[in-house]
């Protein structure tokens, strides 16, 4: 019997560090909801560091998260290195890309989560743009912390999928 509580204390343990969590934070809300029929530029943000070291492709896979989210909710969506920040409003085609959209990566950290109990982190924050009036419509942060039992297969990169999804499907519902 005391091995069987053993066993089922030990898959408990298991099930709850296997969740990753979220936060979400809205810094402004977005007034009107956006319209599927217009277009959307994402940029690539800077790479994201943590302490000393630079994640190398880590703007080019949030900027790939960012496009697939909305993808899902928009007719034509597409991701651009040729501008940073706001300097892209300046440059953007507004018949073809109403909303400008820049992710910008805050925090990212790869632990070796498995053997070190210490979680991969990422906190991502997107604004949005309306690109006719280059006026800020939507702002909202969100983070990320590994679940504890990852077996080595989490990366902070397995963060962005499901809050940025669901921060985007929240812009158009």
């Amino acid at each position: 019997m005391s091995r069987n509580i053993l066993l089922m204390g030990a898959a408990l343990l298991a099930l709850g560090g296997c969740s990753s969590s979220y936060q979400h934070s809205e810094l402004q809300k977005l007034e009107m909801k956006l319209d599927r029929n217009v277009g959307v530029l994402i940029s690539t943000p800077e790479n994201g560091w943590y302490s000393d070291r630079e994640y190398s492709n880590s703007g080019r896979m949030t900027a790939n998260a960012v496009r697939n989210a909305f993808s899902k909710n928009a007719r034509k969506v597409a991701v651009t290195n040729k501008c940073k920040a706001e300097s892209c409003l300046d440059t953007i085609d507004v018949n073809t890309y109403g909303y400008y959209v820049q992710p910008i990566i805050l925090h990212w950290e790869d632990r070796a989560t498995e053997w070190s109990g210490k979680p991969d982190k990422l906190e991502i924050q997107i604004i949005t743009y309306d690109a006719k009036t280059k006026k800020e419509i939507g702002n909202s942060t969100y983070s990320g912390k590994s679940k504890w039992a990852s077996f080595g297969g989490d990366h902070p990169q397995d963060l962005l999928e499901a809050p940025t999804n669901t921060y985007v499907e929240s812009l158009y519902k």
